[in-house]
Order: C-alpha cells, then sequence, then structure tokens
C-alpha cells in the first residue's frame, strides 16, 4: 500500500506457502481418557508421520478458527470448545517446507473420530503418551510435550 491504494489482488503470487516463504499453519489437539487423536499423513510435508489436525490458515481467517475447520475436515469432530496449547516451528529440509504454527487444545467435542480424508491419511487412532507412534511429525511432538507439560496428558511412572 504504497501510495494508499490497496494491493493489487490481479498481481502475480509471490510462490506458495511453507514453499516459497514461511507458511502459517493453525492445528488441533484433541484430548480424552488420557490419550491424544492422531493421524497418519500420506503426503508431505513429512510423509508416514503421525499429526494432529490442521493445516494452512486461509487469508483473513482467525488461527483458532483454521483449527477447528481443519479438525472438523479431517476428523469429522465438532469443537464446543478449545485453548491455545502453544505454537510450533516447523522447518522441514527433505520437504523444502517452513511453517509458523498455532495450535489449540480440546477435551470438549462432538462426533467419533473418522477417516475424512482418505488421499491425506492412512489412518487414526487414539494414543497414550507412552505408547505413541512413530515417526512423529515435528507439529505433532510439539503438541504432545506441551499436552505432558500443561497436565492434558501423562506419562507413566514407568516411561
Amino acid at each position: 500500500m504504497q501510495d494508499g491504494n490497496p494491493p493489487d489482488e490481479t498481481a502475480p503470487s509471490p510462490g506458495f506457502p511453507g514453499l516459497h516463504f514461511p507458511g502459517v499453519g493453525s492445528g488441533l489437539a484433541f484430548v480424552r481418557d488420557g490419550k491424544v487423536l492422531l493421524y497418519h499423513r500420506r503426503k508431505a510435508p513429512e510423509a508416514d508421520h503421525w499429526n494432529i489436525t490442521g493445516g494452512k490458515v486461509e487469508h483473513m481467517e482467525p488461527a483458532a478458527e483454521a483449527s477447528r475447520r481443519e479438525a472438523l475436515e479431517e476428523s469429522g469432530l465438532t469443537v464446543r470448545s478449545d485453548r491455545f496449547l502453544c505454537h510450533s516451528e516447523q522447518i522441514i529440509g527433505r520437504d523444502r517446507q517452513h511453517w509458523l504454527s498455532l495450535i489449540f487444545v480440546s477435551d470438549h467435542f462432538d462426533g467419533k473420530p473418522a477417516l475424512m480424508e482418505p488421499e491425506k491419511f492412512h489412518g487414526f487412532g487414539w494414543c497414550s503418551p507412552d505408547a505413541l507412534p512413530a515417526p512423529l511429525s515435528r507439529f505433532a511432538a510439539d503438541a504432545i510435550s506441551a499436552l505432558i507439560g500443561q497436565g492434558y496428558l501423562a506419562r507413566s511412572a514407568a516411561s
């Protein structure tokens, strides 16, 4: 807005978020009975890693709304309430992607998780912090660390 006019929306895009400049992401960690819901990714970034629900924040979309939208699209779960959990920065060299993400948590939601986007995910499951699948995405690892640190999840004394 150098000359006081709004930017030209017909101008060529400078590239793709996450690939050509850092992208803004948002995620939601579902917690139930001491377990976190994880999905097994098919595609980059971090293909074949386990992840919480989440994705790209759209232009002019609040991050909290983006996390609920992505959660519904990916899991079929409707969030009744959520809270900010943590942030995560993912610099994924092998995929040449860079994301800054805000992560939220919910233990108040409706529905039963499902595989809503089979083209994106192999499967899903409720996972105990003592028996996490491998490998975890950076996004999921940061969320789980915050969930444990903030008392949403607990490891057994033997861990």
